[in-house]
Formats: structure tokens, C-alpha cells, sequence
């Protein structure tokens, strides 16, 4: 952003008028927040920095629209008597303290003022990020601003993405006020439905149902459920056949009946899957386009060696996942090794899993971890969590996801998305492309679903919740 302004800049708009722009977005944004101006009360909190001149510029505007505005400034110590009633009786604080370039936990009167905002009975409006919240990673490192709402410039930053960052900035708008981000100053791109749309595009009217089959290579003993709900998901995504492989006779037998075609693979004793499968799903892999590897399989010592020879034999794009991933156990080589020939595999790791295969924590940058982990394994990564991060290797592209609940985080969604994944990728969607929609549409379909069944926050939705409600979040004519 620092370079976007000073292109800006360059280009002939003098910052003063960056500036007043900025603090009339705020302003506008202020007085919409508290339905008006006429007998409201106003706290302004200006740091030394852009954010408190725009804060102060949107002090100004405010008082010539009528609301009474007291502001603070940081330059100088803090009447903390007279600042704590005030903010306690503001119909609107305004958070103008610290932007995207602060580089150090809030202490002092800053911290202190965090603190008060975040008691205050009013609205609260945080200036292009909540003070206190990195810009680049959305850790807080003591104490930070918990707005209502966020009004951010030219581009949406990380930190309003990731977690605590998300939940501290509210809704968050963007606005532009004449800076161009220009794509080489972009470090990562958060997805929308138009993005999304145009990264899937609609089926050939050609088409059959094995043009995007897709085979799904999972379960163990008591553990059918999570490939059968990749199985349905992928046909849900547009798979026009999906074939789940499951270990043994009986599980196929149980798990038949739907559109989901079955098959039995050899299986150990204990009902897990054993080396002898590969050569079965080798043979069968000739009609598919993408295998997606891992639901439910289990950890057992021979399912761990069929998932190392499949990844080193099969010539299909493999989704890998779950018990796929752990299968690994850090041999990040035997991904690298299928680029070498020319073989394309998507990861999608949970942070515990992505510290099994890359042998260190995820850690604060989720955006380095995740195209550090693609540049090592040469595979496209989708690192799963609120904000998934998908990255490719080669420093190509980073994808941001926005969308999701909290309520994903139940048995079952991340086979759900494996599912989607694959779909994608078998229909030929690119790889990283496949991935970011797939995330985005699993995201939106589990708040369609949460809405649709009126669930709470003390309720829950099903992974076959979400499944249902794939059709109609990838409609192209629904408003979602």
C-alpha cells in the first residue's frame, strides 16, 4: 500500500487529497453507522500517522453534518478522567489511531484506549484496519480495537482475513478513493461470486458423464462415511461419474444404492486397505480425470504404503487429504517427484496436518506457509481454515478465501471440499484455480445451508448440510 500510494502520488493526485477522500469515505461511513447525525455524539481517535489525518478530516465533516464530535489525539498524554465518560456516552468512536504500518504490540494510552473502545456502547468504526491488528497477518500481539465495523482503502487487507482480524474489523468496506493497486503490488487475491463464476466455467454442452469422472479412494473399518460424502459432493460439483473405492466387500455393499457408483478394494483383516488395491485402482484409473485420495482411510502401515505406490504411479491429478496427507509423514519428495513428471497434486492440510508434512508449525504468516509448503512440494496447497489460503507453486498466485462459519467446523466438511476439489479439477478447471473456487463455494454453501435451516450459534449444521446446498450456491442466476 505504501508503494500504491506513492504511484498515486506520482501519477499526479497530491496525498492531501488521498486524505480528504479517505476521511469523507469515513465520515460517510460513520454517519450510516448511526443512521444519522442530528443529536449524535462522536469520539474520534487520531494517531500521528494517514489514519489520523483521516480521522481528523472525518471529524470536521462530521461536525458540518451537526453531530457533536470531541477528538483525541495520541501526540499527546491522555486525559483518561474526561476520555473514558466520553466514549462511554458516544453514539459513534471512531478508531483513526493505527493503520496496515504498525509494526509493534499497542502499549500506553493506545492500549489503554483499545480497551475503553472496546466497552463502549456505541458504534464503533475502525480506519482501514482495527489499531492493534497486523495488516499482513491479523495476530494481535496485545491489546486491539473490536469495531463494528471496518472501512478499508483501494484493497482489502490480510488482516481483515484471518483470524483474530476478522472478528475484530466486522463488516468490512472498501472504498475506492482513487489509488490503483496495480497486479504486481498484489501479495494475494480474496475471492468473490464473479471471480468464482469465471474460474468454473459451465459444462460443455458436449458433454458425458465420464468427461469429469472422478474416483475416490478411501474408508476403512467403521470409517465409510467420509469418501461416500466426497463421493456425493463431487457430483454435487458436477462430476458427471463418481466411482468410490472402498476397502473390503461388505463396506461397498452398505455404502450402494445412490448415484455413487461402489467398489471393492482388497482389504487387511482388520478391514483397512491393503497394498494389494493399488494395481486394482491403477486399472481403473484410465477412464477418470482426478483421484481424490484419503477420506477415512485410516493409518494402518499397508494403507500408508498403497497411498506412497499410488502417489508414485498413478498419472491422474490427485486431490490428497486427510489420512492421504498423513500417509506422508513429511516425505513432501513424493510430491515433488509426480511435478517431475508432469503430474498435478492438490494438498489441503489442516494446520496439524501441515506441520506432519512440512515438519514445522504453520505459524503467524499463513500466506508464507502455505507458498512455502507449494514451492517444496511442488503441488498446489490449500491450507484449510477461516481465510483458507490456496498457493501454488513457483510463486504463482495466492488465493484468499472470505467465505465460511464457524459451523463448518464439524465432522465430514473437509471431505466435502476434497470432493469439490476434485470435481473441479476433473471438469479441467487449473489446478490453483480449482482449489480457490472450490474453497470459496464450500465456504458459501455452508452459510447458505446455516441460513436455509435457521441454524444458531448454539446449533449446528451436517456436512451433508452443505453437500445439499452445492447446487444451488453454484446457480449462476441466484443472488448468493
Amino acid at each position: 500500500m505504501v508503494d500504491a500510494d506513492a504511484r498515486a502520488v506520482a501519477a499526479g493526485t497530491p496525498a492531501d487529497v488521498l486524505v480528504e477522500r479517505a476521511g469523507r469515505a469515513v465520515a460517510w461511513a460513520g454517519r450510516e453507522l448511526t443512521g444519522g447525525c442530528y443529536g449524535r455524539r462522536a469520539v474520534v481517535v487520531c494517531g500521528p500517522g494517514n489514519n489520523g489525518a483521516d480521522g481528523r478530516v472525518a471529524a470536521r465533516v462530521l461536525r458540518g453534518w451537526g453531530m457533536r464530535v470531541a477528538t483525541i489525539e495520541l501526540d499527546a498524554p491522555v486525559d483518561r478522567a474526561t476520555t473514558a465518560p466520553a466514549i462511554a456516552r458516544a453514539d459513534l468512536v471512531i478508531d483513526a489511531m493505527y493503520g496496515t504500518g504498525l509494526r509493534r504490540p499497542l502499549d500506553g494510552d493506545a492500549a489503554w484506549l483499545a480497551g475503553e473502545i472496546g466497552s463502549a456502547v456505541g458504534r464503533v468504526l475502525a480506519v482501514d484496519i482495527p489499531s492493534g491488528v497486523d495488516g499482513t497477518t491479523g495476530v494481535v500481539a496485545s491489546a486491539a480495537v473490536a469495531a463494528d465495523a471496518t472501512i478499508t482503502f483501494a484493497a482489502r487487507k490480510p488482516g481483515v482475513l484471518f483470524e483474530p482480524g476478522r472478528t475484530l474489523a466486522g463488516d468490512v468496506d472498501v472504498v475506492d478513493i482513487g489509488i490503483e493497486v496495480a497486479d504486481d503490488l498484489v501479495g494475494a487475491w480474496s475471492l468473490d461470486r464473479a471471480d468464482v463464476l469465471e474460474l468454473v466455467p459451465p459444462r460443455a454442452a458436449i458433454s458425458h458423464k465420464w468427461s469429469a469422472a472422478v474416483i475416490v479412494v478411501g474408508g476403512s473399518g467403521g470409517m465409510t462415511g467420509a469418501p461416500l460424502l466426497a463421493s456425493r459432493a463431487a457430483m454435487r460439483a458436477g462430476a458427471g461419474m463418481v466411482v468410490c473405492a472402498l476397502p473390503g466387500g461388505d463396506a461397498p455393499r452398505r455404502a450402494s444404492g445412490g448415484e455413487v457408483v461402489t467398489r471393492a478394494l482388497p482389504a487387511t483383516d482388520d478391514g483397512a486397505l491393503a497394498t494389494d488395491a493399488v494395481d486394482m485402482v491403477l486399472d481403473e484409473l484410465t477412464r477418470f480425470r482426478a483421484l481424490a485420495l484419503g477420506p477415512g482411510l485410516g493409518r494402518h502401515p499397508e494403507t500408508q504404503r498403497a497411498v506412497r505406490e499410488l502417489l508414485a504411479q498413478a498419472d491422474v491429478p490427485i486431490v490428497l487429504d486427510a489420512d492421504g496427507l498423513n500417509a506422508l509423514d513429511g516425505r513432501v519428495h513424493l510430491l515433488a517427484n509426480r511435478a517431475e513428471r508432469g503430474v498435478v497434486t492438490v494438498v489441503t492440510p489442516h494446520d496439524r496436518e501441515y506441520e506432519r508434512l512440512a515438519g514445522s508449525a504453520v505459524g503467524v504468516d499463513r500466506v508464507a506457509a502455505a507458498r512455502a509448503l507449494a514451492d517444496r512440494a511442488r503441488a498446489v496447497v490449500l491450507l484449510k481454515g477461516p481465510a483458507t489460503v490456496v498457493a501454488a507453486p513457483g510463486g504463482g498466485p495466492v488465493f484468499l478465501n472470505p467465505t465460511g462459519t464457524p459451523q463448518l467446523a464439524t465432522a465430514g466438511t473437509g471431505d466435502v471440499l476434497t470432493g469439490i476439489v476434485a470435481a473441479f479439477v476433473a471438469r479441467g478447471v487449473p489446478p490453483v484455480d480449482a482449489a480457490a473456487a472450490a474453497a470459496w463455494i464450500h465456504g458459501r454453501a455452508a452459510v447458505s445451508a446455516s441460513a436455509s435451516l435457521g441454524a444458531t450459534r448454539g446449533s449446528g449444521i451436517l456436512a451433508g448440510d452443505v453437500v445439499e446446498a452445492l447446487a444451488s450456491t453454484l446457480a449462476p442466476d441466484l443472488d448468493l
